[in-house]
């Protein structure tokens, strides 16, 4: 694996930097022929040159002739994670292109440093390309969170015109989409994402941070804020907040988190992480209307 090396990115022909969740990437090519370039929400994300905290080169390349090594993770059609040597080896495929995987991404057991290959003949040429894509740049961010940083989880973040920030968690069809569309509609708030947040620890504080994995709403944002509470959301007859045992707030915010599975380190990092949450964050079962009255309810709502 050859990644990026620790010499300063003006030796690339292209290169671009990205943060997200505080955590700063540096992606680059050395190749005139692959022009990278960041796509939709993600571009809200890049930022000027500045040190980072991983550091990716991208090439193209030949895959029908790659192996790989121990598998110890199948994500299911789309991507499996193999064991080498010194590295870790990400494998993507698509049934629109064909057999081969379309792209592979090595990192460092650390993931300090990596590459990503891309199948040429799957591209079209002179077109520029965001080798990272979805979901690339998830799992990347995810494994360095796990190594001590934080967490992701499915969650609408939320800085209210107070400044206050409110943490709104659930699964799929338990209503982020709808209370970040509430909240759009208030002036001076801002929706952190409507789908993914990530929890960050800095010095002795927490922070939520907005996402580019955004959901049907499509908001994101870069900006970060503390939280104030921790809201779990649920469908209800009427607006009203029900305190919840730490316990029960653990269990639930695991259930929504997005931890590396096939790292037992990296599994019981974010089950200390979360448990230290629950205990300095008060945390809340939400039972709401989709109406704007819940709001007001969150805001005037006292810890």
């Amino acid at each position: 694996m050859n990644g990026l090396s620790n010499e300063s990115s003006v030796l690339f022909t292209h290169h671009m930097f990205i943060e997200i969740g505080g955590i700063t990437i540096a992606l680059a090519s050395e190749d005139p022929d692959l022009e990278i370039e960041v796509d939709g929400t993600t571009k809200k994300f890049s930022l000027d040159e500045t040190d980072a905290d991983v550091k990716v080169e991208a090439r193209w390349g030949d895959l029908s002739k790659e192996e790989g090594g121990r598998k110890i993770f199948d994500s299911g059609p789309l991507w499996q994670l193999y064991s080498e040597e010194d590295s870790y080896c990400f494998t993507f495929a698509s049934s629109a292109s064909g057999p081969v995987p379309y792209k592979i991404a090595r990192f460092d057991r650390k993931f300090t440093c990596g590459e990503v290959c891309l199948h040429h003949p799957y591209f079209p040429f002179g077109q520029p390309l965001y080798p990272l894509d979805y979901p690339l740049d998830e799992i990347l961010i995810t494994n360095i969170l796990a190594r001590g940083k934080g967490v992701e989880v499915h969650a609408c973040g939320v800085v209210d015109s107070n400044d206050d920030g409110h943490l709104f968690v659930g699964q799929s069809g338990a209503g982020k989409t709808t209370m970040a569309r509430l909240w759009q509609k208030d002036n001076g708030a801002t929706v952190l994402s409507d789908d993914r947040i990530i929890l960050s620890k800095e010095g002795t504080g927490l922070w939520m941070y907005g996402t580019p994995w955004h959901g049907e709403a499509e908001l994101a944002s870069p900006e970060k804020a503390p939280p104030k509470n921790v809201y779990f959301l649920a469908k209800g007859s009427k607006n009203e907040v029900i305190p919840l045992k730490q316990s029960d707030a653990a269990s639930r915010l695991f259930s929504c988190s997005f931890p590396p599975y096939y790292n037992q380190q990296a599994l019981d990092f974010t089950l200390t992480f979360i448990a230290e949450l629950v205990r300095s964050i008060p945390c809340y079962e939400l039972r709401f209307l989709p109406d704007r009255k819940v709001l007001k309810i969150v805001m005037s709502h006292e810890d």
